[in-house]
């Protein structure tokens, strides 16, 4: 089963609900943990897969992760809100962590709007957030098998209008990835800046 949290032009139930929850700072128990996003009824196994970074080089995803807890999200450049807003709210409440928790801690963002989202556009978008953020590129059907190794949706182009502009509907969510190599939680859109405050550093004793 798919995770159903996902962000397009007509957002679905399932992440409305997952806003609800998230927005209300519910959280569930793991090994002794109280995280506040939401828990997996299994845990997922970190992925391995190679896709090509802003600098042209592959970036092999589970052996340049290792030993980190590791962000992953998928999103695109022209983005309204979803991407920008995870993405800010990430990078704010590292800047306030110590370095004990964030150098241990990874953001990747793979773009699924690889036409528009140039190698140089994206590097740019993310080093606005902050430098350390990893922006990943590879190919439609590259990606699409990078979703369904993190069991989500595939993302779909909208049609573009008279401009020739689109929206890209895509999973709304960020997998957390513990230094275990697997991920046992996932934040929706809406997960605000003091839950990550309160899990990054959950996150990284999770070994």
């Amino acid at each position: 089963m798919k995770h159903s949290f996902r962000y397009g032009a007509r957002a679905g139930l399932a992440l409305a609900a997952a806003v609800i929850l998230a927005g209300c700072g519910i959280s569930a128990e793991s090994g002794g943990r109280a995280y506040r996003g939401v828990m997996l009824g299994r845990a997922m196994p970190r992925p391995d897969f190679t896709l090509t970074d802003t600098h042209g080089q592959p970036f092999d995803f589970r052996a340049k992760t290792d030993d980190t807890v590791t962000l992953l999200l998928f999103g695109y450049l022209n983005c309204p809100d979803v991407c920008p807003v995870h993405l800010t709210n990430i990078a704010r409440v590292m800047q306030g962590l110590p370095y004990s928790v964030t150098g241990h801690v990874r953001v990747v963002f793979i773009t699924t709007d690889p036409a528009r989202d140039t190698p140089e556009k994206l590097d740019k978008w993310l080093t606005g957030f902050d430098p350390s953020f990893i922006g990943l590129r590879g190919t439609p059907d590259e990606v699409k098998r990078v979703e369904a190794a993190v069991n989500v949706a595939p993302a779909s182009p909208g049609i573009p209008d008279s401009s020739g502009a689109y929206e890209v509907g895509h999973a709304a969510q960020v997998i957390a990835f513990t230094r275990d190599d697997s991920a046992h939680v996932v934040y929706p859109f809406g997960t605000r800046q003091a839950d990550w405050a309160h899990d990054l550093p959950l996150l990284v004793q999770v070994k």
